[in-house]
């Protein structure tokens, strides 16, 4: 498969494989789970008890990111590159995380005094340097510094300390000696069979998040307009992140497909995506749509098997590009929407879900034919004839001031459960965005799963379909723009 011709750096570490144990998520926070309980069970055919020193999974550090709210326009180049810099630390750390697992076994304070301390005092620093460029603009000073801690996040459920036996543990062992499995059985560090679900088994209409709601229906502003921009036949493919780290050279950690606009890097400037070349078949659009790629883990060596973002951090196997990509704008249910500024970014999804939690997550997995099941935290395997199916429904409430925020989701929300907007925002134009894959059937076999696929992500997230995302900047025309508010509020279908 081609790639964008923008040479990428050869990593200087080997391919990260995390020996990790799983976590779900659920009511906002971090719920520790053993996803290895089966595997054990039918492979070691032996009651687990939990030892003293369970190793640790994956890191989880304070998303800085989405803290700062409020960080002076003069000011957020620099921040932007120093959160950067926190992400390269956090794929350092895990990176070394994953390469100990002998010397973590035998000694009981290695992450602590060899990865965890040195990650802390170099967030610090960074963070330091974060609070310098805010204080430099005129922003006010933060105590960025309580931030710094990360946490490790252990493989196994913890007993409250009882010292009691742990069905969900890791086999035998005595202290300091409890080993989570290598990979998931295909040389990656996730997903794991737990983190699939058969079609059949999701309810109807089961999605609850607020996240997910579509914002239009059969009233208000009932017209749509979609953009056909192909498929990514281009295979234009980088590990930047143009909204979260302009400037910054694999700042995404993990590799996007991108269709629209064709200069979307991590250098390009506003006027660099006006006067882009775009794959839309109505040449003004020239907006940027980009999300992870979705790999198939097969043993395949893509063209980033060696590379940052691709297979030196975890991300590996044949890249599936979408057979269709549908990218469509609706009303809102209560009101006509008015005009998307040019330029105005918009994330949903949140790539570090796994460790946030909910607060951020959207996105959902579903199969055709079985769309009124959507799942948001696992991936999902379909029968004979069916293709997966990634759906991303976008903020469509701006704050009719700001195209981008310092965190990067603040001028924009979501429609309140009546499909009206927040007080203070007002109805724009809602992205939704279809992704139809041909996806090989996994199978789980004695608790592990065979072939499975995954969207691409920070390592330290274990490829997790809570992690995925989408990504949005409008470069379209005034001429068009105003077409898509045309035919929305008067109830047109359009193209």
């Amino acid at each position: 498969m081609g790639r964008n011709t923008r040479k990428r750096r050869t990593p200087l570490a080997t391919k990260v494989i995390a020996g990790a144990a799983a976590l779900a998520i659920g009511g906002g926070g971090l719920v520790w789970a053993n996803f290895y309980a089966s595997a054990h069970e039918k492979n070691g055919g032996q009651n687990a008890t939990k030892s003293g020193q369970a190793q640790v999974a994956t890191i989880n550090c304070p998303d800085v990111g989405q803290k700062l709210t409020k960080v002076p326009r003069k000011a957020r180049w620099g921040v932007a590159r120093e959160l950067a810099q926190l992400d390269r630390q956090i794929t350092e750390a895990y990176s070394r995380l994953a390469e100990t697992r002998q010397a973590q076994a035998g000694d009981a304070n290695y992450v602590d005094n060899a990865i965890l301390g040195p990650l802390k005092d170099k967030r610090r620093a960074t963070l330091d340097r974060i609070g310098i460029n805010i204080k430099r603009a005129g922003g006010q000073e933060r105590d960025l510094g309580r931030f710094a801690p990360c946490q490790g996040v252990p493989a196994e459920q913890p007993g409250g300390g009882d010292g009691g036996q742990n069905d969900g543990g890791q086999d035998g062992g005595g202290q300091g000696n409890e080993q989570p499995p290598a990979d998931n059985g295909n040389g990656a560090a996730g997903p794991f069979a737990e983190d699939f679900i058969d079609i059949n088994d999701v309810q109807p209409n089961s999605r609850d998040l607020q996240n997910g709601l579509a914002a239009n229906g059969d009233t208000g502003s009932t017209g749509s307009f979609t953009t056909e921009c192909g498929v990514n036949e281009n295979n234009l493919f980088n590990s930047d992140n143009i909204i979260v780290a302009p400037g910054v050279d694999n700042g995404a950690h993990h590799t996007h497909d991108y269709v629209g606009n064709q200069s979307n890097t991590a250098f390009a400037s506003d006027d660099d995506l006006n006067n882009a070349q775009t794959t839309c078949q109505n040449q003004g659009d020239k907006s940027t749509y980009y999300w992870p790629v979705l790999r198939l883990q097969d043993g395949t060596q893509e063209f980033d098997a060696n590379d940052l973002g691709g297979g030196a951090e975890g991300n590996v196997g044949r890249i599936l590009k979408a057979q269709q990509a549908e990218m469509k704008f609706v009303g809102n249910r209560t009101t006509d929407v008015v005009a998307m500024p040019k330029f105005i970014r918009i994330i949903t999804g949140d790539a570090k879900a796994f460790t946030n939690g909910l607060a951020n997550a959207n996105t959902s997995f579903s199969c055709t034919g079985f769309e009124d099941r959507q799942v948001t935290d696992k991936y999902v395997i379909c029968p004979e004839g069916s293709q997966v199916v990634r759906t991303s429904n976008f903020q469509s409430c701006w704050d009719g001031q700001n195209i981008d925020s310092a965190n990067h989701r603040d001028h924009v929300a979501f429609v309140q459960p009546d499909g009206s907007c927040p007080q203070g925002f007002q109805a724009i134009p809602q992205l939704q965005v279809r992704l139809v894959y041909d996806v090989p059937a996994p199978t789980i076999e004695n608790g592990q799963i065979k072939n499975p696929y995954a969207v691409d992500g920070f390592p330290e997230q274990l490829h997790k379909p809570i992690t995925d995302h989408n990504d949005f900047i409008n470069v379209m025309d005034e001429d068009l723009m105003n077409q898509v508010v045309q035919c929305i509020n008067s109830g047109q279908d359009c193209e």
